[in-house]
C-alpha cells in the first residue's frame, strides 16, 4: 500500500513492475504506463522501499524478468488485480474504511497538488496524466482554505477610493454625490 501512496501509479502499473524495474538507489520503479505504454519511472518513498525490501527478505527476491507481486496462498504465482483488491479489502475490514485501489492513485495526487513546492506540470509528468483537463478533479478549491481567505479579505482594511484622472472630480461629485 506504501508503494501505491508514493508513486501515484495505476493498480495495474504497479502489478506489472519486474525484479529489475526496481531502481533502489534512485528511489523509484518502472512502470509500463497505462496511456503510452511507454516502460516510465514513478517516484517510491524510502518507507515503500523499506516494506519491499522486508517483503522480498520474507518472501525471496523475484529474478530480472519475474513479477515484484506474489499471490502467497497456495502455490506462488503473480498477484493479478482481484487478488491485490482482496488485500485491500480486507485490511478495509480490519480498520472499517471503504478504500479501492484507485482511491490511494487518488490519494497522491491530492497530497501532491496541495503541496506548494510542487507544480502542475510536475505532478502530470509523476502521475503521467497528458492534459491538463485530466487533472480538473483533482484541481478543486478546498472549502476550507477557500473560507480562510475570504475571512482575510474581509479583515483586511479597505482600500481609500481614489478617482481615475480621467474623470473630472465635479462631475463625480454631481453624479454619485458628495
Amino acid at each position: 500500500m506504501s508503494l501505491y501512496l508514493s508513486s501515484g501509479a495505476r493498480a495495474s502499473e504497479l502489478l506489472g513492475v519486474r525484479g529489475d524495474q526496481v531502481d533502489w538507489a534512485g528511489q523509484r520503479v518502472w512502470v509500463i504506463s497505462k496511456g503510452s505504454r511507454a516502460l516510465e519511472p514513478v517516484p517510491a518513498s524510502p518507507e515503500s522501499l523499506q516494506y519491499l525490501a522486508a517483503y522480498f527478505h520474507e518472501h525471496g527476491t523475484p529474478g530480472r524478468g519475474e513479477l515484484i507481486w506474489r499471490a502467497l496462498h497456495g502455490t506462488p504465482r503473480p498477484l493479478n488485480y482481484h487478488a491485490a483488491r482482496r488485500v485491500l479489502q480486507r485490511a478495509n475490514a480490519v480498520l472499517g474504511t471503504d478504500w479501492s485501489l484507485h482511491d490511494l492513485r487518488h490519494t497522491t495526487i491530492d497530497r501532491m497538488v496541495s503541496d506548494p513546492k510542487l507544480t502542475l506540470p510536475e505532478v502530470m509528468a509523476v502521475t503521467r496524466h497528458r492534459r491538463v483537463s485530466s487533472m480538473a478533479p483533482y484541481l478543486r478549491p478546498r472549502i476550507d482554505e477557500v473560507f480562510q481567505k475570504v475571512q482575510e479579505h474581509f479583515a483586511a482594511p479597505r482600500p481609500e477610493p481614489t478617482l481615475t484622472p480621467v474623470y473630472d472630480a465635479d462631475d463625480f461629485t454631481v453624479v454619485f454625490g458628495g
